[in-house]
């Protein structure tokens, strides 16, 4: 397969690695996001599959809009068999049924469960057991293509958001590669998504405060699922009135017979726990703003939060 590859972060290096590694396929050119300014020198910061793109001296697209036709034309002009998409954005048609062989994400979960942008946080947040990855045929609907290959994996207890990213991120290598072979071969054959369909929305800042009113296992499984980007937050009152944002990384939960929700307790030197439903929330790694990320006791060292509140 002569191969036109699509994708941002991290997530999709891999996957654009195991194709440029196997003697079958082709990549003929990559497309990625057009670079951003970040920092306090605006600095121009290129995407990992950018970088990676340059590294390998790989022909490389950067459009602003996606249906320009200066930028059709060119896709147009490599001949490729497919277009193969890893964590970019959603393409129009004119693209993705370009190819003769249509064009295939690969995606973060089991589908139709965690349809939309952030599936892997959510099979967290939720409570999940298992996960894994799918690569499917685009359509003209977010997610719900024709299912070509799946590959589950357990979610640990100890998993969180950035454990489980890399893991799946690894599978999709194979993933990848062999629905490449098994289209070119003819071997592999779309079918329809069956199940119930779960959504997985993006998540924004508002999204992260935690909800001390649920379970402490839930408040866990919000944690994990947060971690360690966008991250959970929490917000404490100081004895002088101010507010103060916290990041929360790691946490414990700690189940008991009676809490009120929301009490917090901290012996100024090991423990910090904020009280569920249903017990304690232990909090193991934090990061206070405009501080350094720390585990409890290093930032207990330094900081005594004995008399605060949880807001």
């Amino acid at each position: 397969m002569r191969v036109v590859y699509f994708g941002t972060p991290d997530f999709a290096v891999e996957s654009l690695d195991a194709i440029m590694q196997s003697p079958r396929h082709e990549v003929a050119a990559v497309v990625t996001v057009p670079d951003r300014q970040a920092g306090r020198g605006q600095k121009l910061i290129y995407s990992p599959v950018k970088q990676y793109a340059l590294e390998h001296n790989l022909p490389l697209l950067q459009p602003e809009r996606l249906r320009d036709e200066a930028f059709l034309e060119t896709l147009r002009a490599y001949h490729a068999d497919i277009f193969v998409v890893v964590a970019f954005r959603m393409l129009p048609e004119a693209v993705w049924n370009m190819p003769p062989h249509g064009t295939f994400n690969l995606h973060a979960s089991l589908l139709p469960r965690y349809r939309g942008a952030a599936p892997i946080n959510h099979a967290i947040i939720n409570g999940e057991h298992e996960t894994g990855i799918t690569t499917f045929l685009l359509n003209h609907h977010i997610d719900e293509g024709a299912i070509l290959l799946q590959q589950s994996t357990p979610i640990d207890d100890n998993d969180d958001a950035g454990t489980l990213h890399d893991r799946l991120a690894t599978m999709g290598r194979d993933l990848v590669v062999h629905t490449l072979d098994g289209l070119a071969d003819g071997t592999l054959i779309p079918k329809p998504q069956e199940g119930e369909p779960c959504p997985a929305p993006k998540i924004f800042k508002e999204d992260c405060l935690i909800d001390f009113n649920r379970s402490c296992q839930q408040v866990a499984d919000f944690v994990r699922g947060l971690s360690p980007y966008p991250a959970a937050t929490l917000r404490l009152r100081s004895p002088k009135g101010d507010t103060v944002p916290f990041k929360i990384y790691r946490v414990r939960p700690l189940k008991t017979l009676e809490t009120t929700p929301k009490t917090l307790v901290c012996d100024g030197k090991k423990v910090i726990k904020i009280a569920a439903t249903d017990g304690f929330v232990e909090i193991l790694e934090l990061q206070m703003a405009g501080k350094k990320k720390n585990n409890v006791e290093d930032f207990l060292r330094g900081n005594n939060i004995s008399d605060w509140e949880l807001i």
